[in-house]
Protein backbone atom coordinates (compact mmCIF):
# COMPACT_ATOMS: atom_id res chain seq x y z
CA UNK A 1 0.00 0.00 0.00
CA UNK A 2 1.34 3.49 -1.01
CA UNK A 3 2.02 5.83 1.82
CA UNK A 4 -0.46 8.49 1.62
CA UNK A 5 1.71 11.57 0.58
CA UNK A 6 3.29 9.38 -2.31
CA UNK A 7 -0.82 8.92 -3.76
CA UNK A 8 -0.78 13.30 -3.34
CA UNK A 9 2.66 13.64 -5.52
CA UNK A 10 1.47 10.89 -8.33
CA UNK A 11 -1.84 12.77 -8.39
CA UNK A 12 0.47 16.19 -8.51
CA UNK A 13 2.36 14.46 -10.60
CA UNK A 14 -0.43 13.44 -13.34
CA UNK A 15 -1.94 17.27 -12.99
CA UNK A 16 2.12 18.68 -13.68
CA UNK A 17 2.32 16.40 -17.30
CA UNK A 18 -1.02 17.55 -18.70
CA UNK A 19 0.67 20.74 -18.23
CA UNK A 20 3.56 19.94 -19.14
CA UNK A 21 2.31 18.07 -22.36
CA UNK A 22 -0.13 21.60 -22.95
CA UNK A 23 3.09 24.05 -22.46
CA UNK A 24 5.66 21.44 -24.93
CA UNK A 25 2.48 21.67 -27.74
CA UNK A 26 2.30 25.38 -27.56
CA UNK A 27 5.87 25.87 -27.50
CA UNK A 28 7.19 23.09 -29.98
CA UNK A 29 8.55 22.06 -26.24
CA UNK A 30 11.86 21.58 -24.58
CA UNK A 31 15.13 23.33 -24.71
CA UNK A 32 14.92 27.52 -23.86
CA UNK A 33 11.85 28.36 -26.14
CA UNK A 34 9.80 29.65 -23.39
CA UNK A 35 12.41 32.30 -23.91
CA UNK A 36 14.94 31.56 -21.39
CA UNK A 37 17.55 31.43 -23.85
CA UNK A 38 20.25 28.68 -23.16
CA UNK A 39 19.85 29.96 -19.38
CA UNK A 40 20.24 27.29 -16.59
CA UNK A 41 17.08 26.07 -15.23
CA UNK A 42 17.80 25.99 -11.43
CA UNK A 43 14.90 24.58 -8.83
CA UNK A 44 16.02 25.41 -5.46
CA UNK A 45 14.02 24.35 -2.22
CA UNK A 46 13.79 27.05 0.70
CA UNK A 47 14.34 30.60 0.48
CA UNK A 48 17.21 30.55 1.62
CA UNK A 49 18.89 28.44 -0.88
CA UNK A 50 16.87 30.31 -3.22
CA UNK A 51 18.66 33.51 -2.16
CA UNK A 52 21.82 31.98 -2.36
CA UNK A 53 21.31 30.51 -6.11
CA UNK A 54 20.48 34.38 -7.01
CA UNK A 55 23.43 35.79 -6.01
CA UNK A 56 25.44 32.82 -7.52
CA UNK A 57 23.33 32.46 -10.68
CA UNK A 58 22.62 36.40 -11.52
CA UNK A 59 21.05 36.93 -14.96
CA UNK A 60 22.82 33.33 -15.73
CA UNK A 61 20.38 31.26 -14.28
CA UNK A 62 16.60 30.65 -14.85
CA UNK A 63 15.77 30.50 -11.06
CA UNK A 64 12.25 29.08 -9.57
CA UNK A 65 12.04 28.77 -5.04
CA UNK A 66 9.91 26.23 -4.27
CA UNK A 67 9.24 27.08 -0.63
CA UNK A 68 7.09 30.03 -0.36
CA UNK A 69 8.05 32.90 2.06
CA UNK A 70 6.89 31.64 5.19
CA UNK A 71 6.89 28.24 4.44
CA UNK A 72 8.27 25.34 5.91
CA UNK A 73 10.66 22.51 4.73
CA UNK A 74 9.40 20.54 7.78
CA UNK A 75 5.86 20.06 6.08
CA UNK A 76 5.80 21.38 2.64
CA UNK A 77 3.83 19.52 -0.29
CA UNK A 78 4.72 20.74 -4.00
CA UNK A 79 2.00 22.25 -6.16
CA UNK A 80 1.48 20.68 -9.81
CA UNK A 81 3.47 24.06 -10.90
CA UNK A 82 6.14 23.31 -8.11
CA UNK A 83 6.51 19.34 -10.18
CA UNK A 84 6.44 21.42 -13.44
CA UNK A 85 9.14 23.52 -12.74
CA UNK A 86 11.49 20.48 -11.15
CA UNK A 87 10.70 18.20 -14.17
CA UNK A 88 11.86 21.21 -16.79
CA UNK A 89 14.70 22.09 -14.45
CA UNK A 90 18.86 21.10 -15.29
CA UNK A 91 19.67 21.72 -11.45
CA UNK A 92 18.19 21.02 -8.01
CA UNK A 93 19.61 22.52 -4.90
CA UNK A 94 18.88 21.23 -1.72
CA UNK A 95 20.00 21.69 1.83
CA UNK A 96 19.88 18.43 2.65
CA UNK A 97 20.98 16.89 6.14
CA UNK A 98 17.88 15.15 6.41
CA UNK A 99 15.73 18.72 5.76
CA UNK A 100 13.44 18.39 2.85
CA UNK A 101 11.67 14.67 3.05
CA UNK A 102 9.75 15.13 -0.28
CA UNK A 103 12.33 15.35 -2.48
CA UNK A 104 12.48 12.23 -2.97
CA UNK A 105 8.89 12.21 -3.58
CA UNK A 106 9.14 15.20 -5.79
CA UNK A 107 12.03 14.08 -7.71
CA UNK A 108 10.00 10.67 -8.68
CA UNK A 109 7.05 12.15 -9.54
CA UNK A 110 8.66 15.59 -11.63
CA UNK A 111 10.81 13.44 -13.96
CA UNK A 112 13.64 15.21 -12.94
CA UNK A 113 17.07 13.81 -14.29
CA UNK A 114 19.41 16.42 -13.80
CA UNK A 115 22.05 17.60 -11.32
CA UNK A 116 20.82 17.91 -7.57
CA UNK A 117 23.43 19.92 -5.43
CA UNK A 118 23.67 18.95 -1.94
CA UNK A 119 24.68 22.68 -0.19
CA UNK A 120 24.88 20.77 3.05
CA UNK A 121 28.51 18.88 1.64
CA UNK A 122 29.89 22.61 1.65
CA UNK A 123 29.73 22.17 5.53
CA UNK A 124 31.78 20.21 7.98
CA UNK A 125 29.08 17.98 9.04
CA UNK A 126 31.25 16.40 11.88
CA UNK A 127 31.13 19.81 13.09
CA UNK A 128 27.51 20.60 13.03
CA UNK A 129 26.59 17.27 14.64
CA UNK A 130 29.18 18.09 17.35
CA UNK A 131 27.18 21.45 17.82
CA UNK A 132 24.09 19.39 17.74
CA UNK A 133 24.87 17.54 20.43
CA UNK A 134 26.17 20.48 22.59
CA UNK A 135 23.42 20.33 26.11
CA UNK A 136 24.26 23.91 26.11
CA UNK A 137 24.10 24.84 22.57
CA UNK A 138 27.15 27.06 22.73
CA UNK A 139 30.59 25.85 23.10
CA UNK A 140 33.28 27.19 24.98
CA UNK A 141 35.43 27.41 21.21
CA UNK A 142 33.35 29.95 19.96
CA UNK A 143 35.66 32.58 19.11
CA UNK A 144 36.05 34.51 15.99
CA UNK A 145 38.79 31.74 14.44
CA UNK A 146 35.75 29.99 13.39
CA UNK A 147 35.69 32.39 10.58
CA UNK A 148 38.92 30.92 8.91
CA UNK A 149 37.72 27.77 10.09
CA UNK A 150 34.64 28.14 8.50
CA UNK A 151 36.60 29.31 5.10
CA UNK A 152 38.05 25.78 4.90
CA UNK A 153 35.13 23.68 5.71
CA UNK A 154 33.54 25.45 2.34
CA UNK A 155 37.02 24.31 0.61
CA UNK A 156 36.67 21.00 1.52
CA UNK A 157 33.13 20.61 1.16
CA UNK A 158 33.79 21.98 -2.38
CA UNK A 159 35.42 18.94 -3.61
CA UNK A 160 32.15 16.96 -3.34
CA UNK A 161 30.00 18.47 -5.56
CA UNK A 162 30.12 16.14 -8.15
CA UNK A 163 27.31 13.87 -9.91
CA UNK A 164 27.21 11.51 -6.31
CA UNK A 165 25.28 14.30 -5.28
CA UNK A 166 22.28 13.41 -6.88
CA UNK A 167 22.39 9.59 -5.11
CA UNK A 168 23.77 10.75 -1.92
CA UNK A 169 20.42 13.17 -2.19
CA UNK A 170 17.99 10.51 -3.53
CA UNK A 171 18.90 8.39 -0.28
CA UNK A 172 18.71 11.16 2.73
CA UNK A 173 14.87 11.34 2.91
CA UNK A 174 14.50 7.01 2.76
CA UNK A 175 12.39 6.14 5.51
CA UNK A 176 12.11 9.43 6.96
CA UNK A 177 8.23 10.43 6.59
CA UNK A 178 8.43 10.96 10.04
CA UNK A 179 10.96 13.70 10.04
CA UNK A 180 13.62 12.05 12.00
CA UNK A 181 16.78 14.13 11.77
CA UNK A 182 18.98 12.18 13.91
CA UNK A 183 21.77 13.70 15.69
CA UNK A 184 21.93 16.55 12.90
CA UNK A 185 20.25 19.96 13.11
CA UNK A 186 19.12 20.28 9.43
CA UNK A 187 18.95 24.56 10.00
CA UNK A 188 22.84 25.06 8.55
CA UNK A 189 22.27 28.32 7.00
CA UNK A 190 21.59 29.88 10.57
CA UNK A 191 25.64 29.99 11.08
CA UNK A 192 26.33 32.37 8.60
CA UNK A 193 29.94 30.54 8.49
CA UNK A 194 28.09 27.49 7.16
CA UNK A 195 26.45 29.49 4.77
CA UNK A 196 29.52 30.67 3.11
CA UNK A 197 30.44 27.15 2.71
CA UNK A 198 26.65 26.57 0.76
CA UNK A 199 27.28 28.90 -1.15
CA UNK A 200 30.64 27.68 -2.49
CA UNK A 201 29.15 24.42 -2.84
CA UNK A 202 26.21 25.73 -5.07
CA UNK A 203 29.05 28.01 -6.84
CA UNK A 204 31.16 24.48 -7.10
CA UNK A 205 27.91 22.53 -8.52
CA UNK A 206 26.85 25.08 -11.18
CA UNK A 207 30.03 25.10 -12.71
CA UNK A 208 29.86 21.35 -13.22
CA UNK A 209 25.90 21.73 -14.84
CA UNK A 210 27.48 24.68 -16.79
CA UNK A 211 31.15 24.66 -17.18
CA UNK A 212 31.04 27.87 -19.71
CA UNK A 213 29.85 30.23 -16.98
CA UNK A 214 31.90 28.60 -14.14
CA UNK A 215 34.13 31.41 -13.88
CA UNK A 216 30.67 34.06 -13.54
CA UNK A 217 29.27 31.70 -11.13
CA UNK A 218 32.66 31.78 -8.57
CA UNK A 219 33.31 35.14 -9.41
CA UNK A 220 29.70 35.72 -8.02
CA UNK A 221 30.36 32.95 -5.09
CA UNK A 222 33.10 35.17 -3.98
CA UNK A 223 32.26 38.61 -3.61
CA UNK A 224 28.83 37.16 -1.81
CA UNK A 225 30.84 34.93 0.81
CA UNK A 226 33.07 38.34 1.45
CA UNK A 227 29.75 40.33 2.10
CA UNK A 228 28.77 36.81 4.63
CA UNK A 229 32.20 37.26 6.27
CA UNK A 230 31.40 40.96 6.73
CA UNK A 231 27.95 39.76 8.31
CA UNK A 232 29.51 37.73 10.79
CA UNK A 233 32.21 40.20 11.82
CA UNK A 234 29.53 42.68 12.73
CA UNK A 235 27.27 40.22 14.36
CA UNK A 236 29.78 39.16 16.59
CA UNK A 237 30.83 42.64 17.35
CA UNK A 238 27.42 43.20 18.51
CA UNK A 239 27.01 39.98 20.82
CA UNK A 240 30.70 41.02 22.71
CA UNK A 241 28.88 43.76 24.07
CA UNK A 242 26.37 41.45 25.91
CA UNK A 243 28.02 40.05 29.27
CA UNK A 244 28.17 35.98 28.95
CA UNK A 245 25.61 35.47 31.59
CA UNK A 246 23.15 36.99 29.42
CA UNK A 247 23.40 35.71 26.51
CA UNK A 248 20.46 33.24 27.01
CA UNK A 249 18.21 32.38 24.78
CA UNK A 250 14.91 30.40 24.24
CA UNK A 251 13.39 30.35 20.86
CA UNK A 252 9.96 28.60 18.94
CA UNK A 253 11.79 25.18 18.21
CA UNK A 254 15.29 24.55 17.79
CA UNK A 255 16.10 26.14 14.98
CA UNK A 256 19.26 28.51 15.68
CA UNK A 257 21.66 26.63 16.98
CA UNK A 258 24.32 27.10 14.68
CA UNK A 259 23.97 30.68 15.12
CA UNK A 260 23.73 30.78 18.87
CA UNK A 261 27.00 28.52 19.12
CA UNK A 262 28.57 31.18 16.35
CA UNK A 263 28.70 34.03 19.03
CA UNK A 264 28.28 32.15 21.76
CA UNK A 265 24.94 31.92 23.36
CA UNK A 266 23.58 29.82 25.64
CA UNK A 267 20.64 27.51 24.27
CA UNK A 268 17.92 27.42 27.12
CA UNK A 269 15.48 25.47 25.00
CA UNK A 270 12.97 25.60 22.75
CA UNK A 271 8.59 25.54 23.12
CA UNK A 272 8.89 22.72 20.71
CA UNK A 273 11.77 20.34 22.06
CA UNK A 274 12.53 19.71 18.34
CA UNK A 275 14.12 20.44 15.06
CA UNK A 276 10.74 20.75 13.92
CA UNK A 277 8.12 23.64 14.43
CA UNK A 278 5.24 21.65 14.17
CA UNK A 279 5.82 19.40 16.79
CA UNK A 280 3.60 18.61 20.22
CA UNK A 281 5.40 19.19 23.54
CA UNK A 282 4.52 17.55 26.69
CA UNK A 283 2.89 18.79 29.61
CA UNK A 284 6.05 17.89 31.49
CA UNK A 285 8.22 19.38 28.76
CA UNK A 286 6.10 22.73 29.00
CA UNK A 287 7.00 22.67 33.08
CA UNK A 288 10.74 22.12 32.76
CA UNK A 289 11.22 24.85 30.49
CA UNK A 290 9.40 27.35 32.16
CA UNK A 291 11.33 26.31 35.13
CA UNK A 292 14.89 26.73 33.02
CA UNK A 293 13.43 30.48 31.87
CA UNK A 294 12.93 31.24 35.32
CA UNK A 295 16.07 29.78 36.82
CA UNK A 296 18.57 31.05 33.71
CA UNK A 297 16.97 34.53 33.95
CA UNK A 298 16.03 34.42 30.22
CA UNK A 299 14.57 37.91 29.74
CA UNK A 300 12.84 37.32 26.14
CA UNK A 301 11.07 34.12 24.43
CA UNK A 302 11.66 34.78 20.43
CA UNK A 303 8.90 32.73 17.72
CA UNK A 304 9.85 31.74 14.33
CA UNK A 305 7.74 33.86 11.79
CA UNK A 306 6.62 29.62 10.48
CA UNK A 307 5.33 29.17 14.07
CA UNK A 308 1.95 30.44 15.83
CA UNK A 309 3.12 32.75 19.07
CA UNK A 310 0.17 31.14 21.15
CA UNK A 311 2.02 28.05 22.96
CA UNK A 312 5.08 30.94 23.32
CA UNK A 313 2.61 33.80 25.24
CA UNK A 314 1.31 30.84 27.58
CA UNK A 315 4.72 29.87 28.33
CA UNK A 316 5.98 33.59 28.67
CA UNK A 317 3.17 34.29 30.67
CA UNK A 318 3.90 31.94 32.95
CA UNK A 319 7.24 32.40 33.54
CA UNK A 320 7.27 35.97 33.12
CA UNK A 321 9.11 36.97 30.79
CA UNK A 322 8.11 39.06 27.12
CA UNK A 323 7.43 37.54 23.82
CA UNK A 324 8.63 38.87 20.91
CA UNK A 325 5.88 39.41 18.33
CA UNK A 326 4.52 36.33 15.70
CA UNK A 327 7.22 37.39 13.02
CA UNK A 328 10.42 38.23 15.34
CA UNK A 329 12.92 35.87 14.20
CA UNK A 330 13.63 34.95 10.53
CA UNK A 331 15.09 31.38 11.02
CA UNK A 332 12.65 28.90 8.27
CA UNK A 333 11.85 31.33 5.90
CA UNK A 334 12.84 34.87 4.73
CA UNK A 335 10.98 37.53 5.29
CA UNK A 336 7.95 38.96 2.77
CA UNK A 337 8.58 42.30 0.72
CA UNK A 338 8.93 45.22 2.53
CA UNK A 339 9.95 43.07 5.89
CA UNK A 340 13.66 43.91 5.55
CA UNK A 341 14.18 40.15 5.73
CA UNK A 342 13.62 39.29 1.95
CA UNK A 343 17.31 38.04 1.50
CA UNK A 344 19.73 36.22 3.56
CA UNK A 345 21.76 38.72 4.43
CA UNK A 346 18.81 41.21 5.53
CA UNK A 347 17.37 38.26 8.02
CA UNK A 348 20.21 37.76 9.67
CA UNK A 349 20.52 41.18 10.36
CA UNK A 350 17.34 42.23 11.30
CA UNK A 351 17.15 38.93 13.93
CA UNK A 352 20.22 39.85 15.31
CA UNK A 353 19.01 43.37 15.89
CA UNK A 354 15.76 41.70 17.37
CA UNK A 355 17.55 39.70 19.95
CA UNK A 356 19.67 42.71 21.11
CA UNK A 357 17.50 44.98 21.28
CA UNK A 358 14.80 43.02 23.16
CA UNK A 359 17.84 42.18 25.63
CA UNK A 360 18.32 45.75 26.38
CA UNK A 361 21.07 46.48 23.84
CA UNK A 362 21.63 48.60 20.86
CA UNK A 363 23.19 47.70 17.67
CA UNK A 364 25.65 49.41 15.29
CA UNK A 365 24.98 50.30 11.80
CA UNK A 366 25.92 48.19 9.39
CA UNK A 367 28.93 48.42 7.44
CA UNK A 368 28.66 50.41 4.11
CA UNK A 369 29.47 47.37 2.29
CA UNK A 370 26.19 45.63 3.36
CA UNK A 371 24.16 48.18 3.28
Amino acid sequence: MKHPKSLSLLALAAAAALALTGCQAASGGGGGDDGSGDRLRVVATTTQLTDFAAEVGGDDIELTGLLPVGGSAHHFDPTPADLLALGQADVLIVNGAGLETFVDGAVEASGFDGTIIDASQGVDLELAREITAEAGGAGDDHDHDHAEEGADHAEEGADHADADHAEETHDHAEGEEDHDHGDLNPHLWTSVRFAQGMVHEIAHGLGDADPQRAEAYETRAEAYESELATLDEWIAAQYERVPAEQRVLVSGHDSLRYYLHDYGIEFAGSILPSFEDNAEPSAAEIEALIEAIRERGVQAIFVESSMSPKLAQMVGGEAGVTVADAEALYADSLGPAGSGAETYLGATERNTTTILEAWGFTVDPLPDALR
